[in-house]
């Protein structure tokens, strides 16, 4: 049997496939995470949805989960091909007690992994991770008997759910973008559903992902999408990664907004009908959140917390927020938007609100933002063992820079937050972020101007500058 440690990441599992976990590994996981729930829910038989998305080998995978998880004595519910939220969606829609989605997300092939969670609308944290393998690691499994039940055409339950609640009187434009992801069964047939006029990019399924990963954060995809929408006139374009969760969004004029002033954008929107209302931002976001006048009109607070979905969602829950989102492109709507997950295709179905509400060009809408200058996300490569080690290298070196009263682009440092890896705030409110990946052994670059392209570069330069002084860094998969 193989299982690598390292594959229990802060919020899911994630493994290249055969090299760091095989077939009897992921048995064994489900063997880990079956006794997880039982213990959670004190039942002897838990009901637990389980998906799976279009990766070559993620039905094997799924059908190796299922073979501990049943060992354990759960009942599972399989949802077939599914996306993460689709399964997210089933916990409520089914009342089940945990759900397991088989997907690496928008990790390149050969990766795999389980999204899994035991109270509805929350994936598992930290505390949760490591629970789960210390019960797989040390073989300490119940023993019962389940089974399993397939669920036929729930695909079609969850795609209405959606069209139902947020039908739309005047056309939209819409480029979709699947990357031949699983989004692809789903995205067009719901916004279709809803009113738009679609133009399908790369909608087909392919497990090899012929043309780039499905992930709407690499610049491959998105340069794809605004040639789209420029060719066919559209109004906007989305795409949406391997699983359905996250969304990226290109204007009519063929520019990437960073997901992060989506995300404010439609704060805005919301916070005119909901007032008094809590947001939660991850620490990749723009500061442009904290000051933000019409949030602040409307009574509402920003809170800048961890990134990965599994904090954003619990922190929504926690603070009973109406919205949370992720510079990636996870959004996170609650009551009375949605159960408080992450789903991409909401998260473009409330674009086109925003749109309709608006009743202005997406550019002209952008503009009323004031102009930023943000890096896209960076990830240098550091290995797994020492990047955790790296980044509380680089708090302390911040904070002492802070105090020496060193000059980044002729400002001083005002503000170091810790909350996750060491985000520093400079006097006109540009920043740097530092943190560690929580799916890849790299770590997370990202720098915002509110001056200009120059001063972000002169952040980036004194963030990398830094980092190669460790001498644990290689090289980036991206670069400004």
């Amino acid at each position: 049997m193989k299982i690598n440690p390292n594959g229990f990441r802060e919020y899911d599992a994630r493994w290249i496939f055969e090299k760091d976990i095989d077939l009897e590994g992921i048995t064994t996981l489900g063997k880990g995470l079956g006794t997880q729930i039982i213990i959670h829910t004190k039942k002897n038989n838990p009901r637990v949805i389980v998906g799976h998305d279009y990766r070559s080998y993620s039905e094997k995978i799924k059908k190796a989960l299922i073979e501990g998880l049943v060992s354990t004595g759960c009942c599972v519910e399989d949802t077939g091909l599914s996306l993460s939220p689709m399964v997210y969606f089933a916990q409520f829609n089914l009342n089940s007690d945990a759900i397991a989605m088989i997907t690496a997300s928008h990790n390149e092939n050969g990766w795999t992994g389980v999204k899994m969670g035991i109270k509805k609308g929350l994936t598992h944290a930290p505390e949760e991770m490591s629970e789960l393998k210390d019960i797989t690691l040390n073989n300490n499994f119940k023993s019962g008997k389940g089974n399993i039940k397939k669920i036929d055409n729930f695909k079609d339950t969850y795609i209405q759910e959606l069209i139902e609640k947020n039908k739309i009187n005047r056309k939209i434009k819409a480029v979709v973008a699947c990357g031949n992801g699983t989004a692809g069964i789903f995205a067009p047939a719901i916004l279709k559903g809803i009113g738009c006029e679609v133009i399908e990019l790369d909608c087909n399924l392919d497990w090899s992902f012929p043309k780039y990963n499905p992930n709407p954060e690499d610049l491959k995809m998105l340069h794809a999408i605004a040639k789209a929408v420029k060719d066919n006139k559209a109004d906007i374009g989305f795409g949406f990664d391997g699983d359905g969760d996250r969304c990226g969004v290109i204007d009519e004029q063929g520019n990437e907004i960073f997901s992060d002033k989506i995300g404010l954008l439609i704060a805005r929107n919301l916070s005119n009908k909901h007032k008094n209302s809590t947001f939660i931002v991850d620490v990749k976001s723009t500061g442009l959140f904290k000051n933000d006048k019409i949030l602040r009109e409307n009574g509402c607070e920003t809170i800048y917390w961890k990134t990965g979905h599994s904090h954003i969602k619990r922190k929504v829950n926690k603070e009973k927020a109406l919205a949370g989102f992720e510079k990636s492109g996870h959004f996170f709507f609650n009551q009375p938007l949605g159960h408080g997950y992450d789903d991409g295709i909401n998260s473009a179905i409330q674009v086109c609100h925003l749109i309709l509400a608006q009743n202005k060009k997406m550019t002209e809408i952008i503009r009323s933002l004031p102009t930023t200058y943000q890096t896209p996300t960076m990830a240098p490569y550091c290995n797994d063992e020492e990047k955790y080690k790296v980044v509380d290298e680089m708090v302390k070196e911040v904070k002492k820079l802070k105090d020496t009263g060193i000059k980044i682009d002729n400002q001083n440092i005002v503000e170091v937050l810790t909350i996750n890896g060491v985000r520093f705030s400079l006097e006109d409110g540009s920043w740097g972020l530092i943190r560690a990946s929580s799916n890849k052994p790299s770590l997370v670059i990202v720098t915002e101007s509110t001056k200009s392209n120059e001063g972000k570069k002169k952040i980036f330069e004194f963030i990398d500058n830094l980092l190669q002084k460790t001498g644990k860094i290689g090289d980036y998969d991206q670069k400004i």
